[in-house]
């Protein structure tokens, strides 16, 4: 088994929109708190090169991922089924997908981006040789709470108490996986798994930084200089931060409680791992299309009728975050519309992937997932070790569980519109079983 790591800078320039947190906010960054980082891992054998990289950003769209891969393809070889492109999720980072009015695109840095992050995947397969892989599971607690079936958070004195612990931990992960890569005693890199919203710092911030995810990752880097880090999203879709839409200061002061509480799980974690007996590396890539909700085209005018009243009804302000939250209806609308007229479908094609590193599994998928879809695919897996990694490869708002779809909300009805998309009929089981069925490709 050989084993690669590295990195490369991906931080935007000051002054671009940072994504997030509400609707036509105009939240311009101000200053580098945190730089942000491509992290990739490669892995190879006799058979398979397999590559893993990790980005400090909200999303990623289809079409920048395609451009990834070709240029890695180019360079190394490697198949695009092999190359499995995953982002943190960053709300203090940049503006890298359509989410409408969450922040605006920056083409100079869009344009670039994905060459930056294709070069640390290329120099992770340069970086490969003989190393060691181990993993641990080890306690994480006290970073996050359900926020579809839990309480709100409480007092930000509460929550930064070491001893803080969420009302319902079930509803969220309460371990993280760590996987690390030695040669001899040298510790290359590692990967940590956990699933929760990194959404520590608010609607007010304006510092480009990872959040939590980010800050501690970079923190255990120094630690172990030379070494290089990856932080792999799991379920966070119904699980924010214990600390989030506070003031400005009040989050850049939880965002180092919070990290340090990660770093010090990861850090367990990086001492307890086992060798791993990894017999074998297998990808699979398939291309999918979920289920939506119908609408026709006279549906949709009167959707959009009803949101144009309010834009422009006497009086009407874009002080207003109902005038606004109806801006990023109207253009969801409008697209739609425009869609259905062209003849061309409402229900996009996306893709889900899995790697298979000897007893790890990757299974990824590009939602903001749920924590009980989570399970209900960890259930059903074969495999020894099964991590479900959302937000990869492309961008579709969230896969919300069945009870929550049922229910409707921001989730479930609003996302998908500011994705300019209908919501999803039934994505609990469709994506369970497509997880599984690309596992089933990997054994």
């Amino acid at each position: 088994m050989q084993i690669g790591f590295a990195r490369n800078d991906i931080t935007p320039r000051v002054g671009v929109e940072l994504c997030g947190f509400g609707p036509f906010l105009n939240r311009h960054s101000i200053a580098v708190r945190d730089r942000l980082w491509a992290r990739a891992m490669a892995f190879r054998d006799a058979d398979r090169t397999l590559l893993v990289v990790s980005n400090d950003i909200i999303q990623l769209e289809r079409s920048s991922t395609a451009r990834v891969r070709e240029a890695v393809t180019a360079a190394t070889g490697i198949p695009a089924e092999a190359i499995m492109v995953h982002c943190t999720h960053s709300h203090s980072g940049p503006a890298t997908g359509t989410l409408a009015g969450w922040g605006a695109q920056d083409p100079p840095y869009l344009e670039v981006l994905p060459l930056r992050i294709a070069d640390a995947c290329i120099r992770a397969v340069e970086n490969l040789t003989e190393a060691t892989l181990a993993h641990a599971e080890v306690p994480c607690e006290g970073i996050g709470l359900n926020r579809e079936y839990d309480s709100d958070a409480p007092p930000l004195e509460d929550v930064l108490g070491d001893d803080w612990r969420p009302a319902k931990p079930e509803l969220t992960d309460t371990t993280c996986h760590v996987i690390t890569a030695h040669a001899g005693q040298r510790l290359l890199g590692f990967a940590s798994y956990f699933g929760c919203h990194p959404v520590v710092c608010c609607a007010q911030s304006r510092y480009i930084h990872g959040d939590y995810a980010g800050v501690a990752t970079n923190l255990l880097q120094r630690e172990a200089p030379g070494s290089v880090g990856l932080f792999l999203q799991g379920a966070q879709g119904d699980v924010n931060s214990c600390v989030v839409h506070k003031t400005e200061q009040e989050s850049l002061l939880a965002l180092d409680v919070i990290s340090a509480r990660y770093a010090n799980a990861v850090r367990e974690g990086i001492r307890q791992a086992q060798p791993m007996d990894v017999a074998g590396l297998n990808s699979a890539l398939r291309e999918v299309t979920f289920s939506r909700k119908r609408m026709n085209v006279e549906q949709l005018k009167q959707k959009l009728a009803e949101h144009e009243a309010v834009l422009h009804a006497p009086g009407a302000t874009d002080e207003s975050r109902e005038l606004r939250m109806a801006m990023v209806y109207a253009l969801a609308y409008r697209k739609l519309i425009a869609a259905a007229e062209a003849g061309e479908s409402l229900e996009p094609t996306t893709e889900v992937q899995g790697l298979r590193i000897g007893p790890l599994t990757l299974l990824g998928a590009p939602f903001e997932i749920f924590q009980a879809v989570k399970n209900d695919v960890v259930t059903g897996s074969k495999s020894p070790v099964t991590l479900v990694m959302g937000l990869t490869n492309d961008q579709l708002g969230y896969a919300p569980d069945r009870q929550t779809a049922q229910r409707g909300g921001y989730a479930a009805d609003v996302v998908p519109f500011m994705l300019g998309s209908l919501p999803f009929s039934d994505i609990h089981a469709e994506l369970v079983r497509e997880l599984l069925t690309t596992e089933a490709e990997l054994m």
